[in-house]
């Protein structure tokens, strides 16, 4: 399950993301948001977790978690919009 935890410290590290979590779910994967131009943390990232039980037994316990000061925002990501192509002219 694809996870979204937002309202995150900017000084917020993918190994405190890991840390928090790994103690209590298997992470298949971190991806931290940064802006394309500044390349600076956005505030907000994706993790997933494999097992559906784990993942939900997650976002129940740290929604709300503070970490780093902030209390996160943690729930279960929505697909992207589509976006239609950039056209130029």
């Amino acid at each position: 399950m694809n996870i979204f935890l937002g309202n995150l410290n900017f000084q917020t590290t993918e190994e405190n993301i890991r840390d928090l979590f790994s103690d209590f779910a298997s992470l298949s994967s971190v991806k931290m948001i940064k802006d394309k131009e500044t390349r600076r943390f956005k505030g907000f990232a994706f993790i997933e977790i494999d097992d559906e039980s784990e993942a939900n037994d997650a976002i129940e316990k740290f929604n709300g978690y503070e970490l780093n000061g902030r209390a996160m925002v943690v729930n279960e990501a929505r697909p992207q919009p589509e976006r239609k192509p950039f056209n130029r002219y």
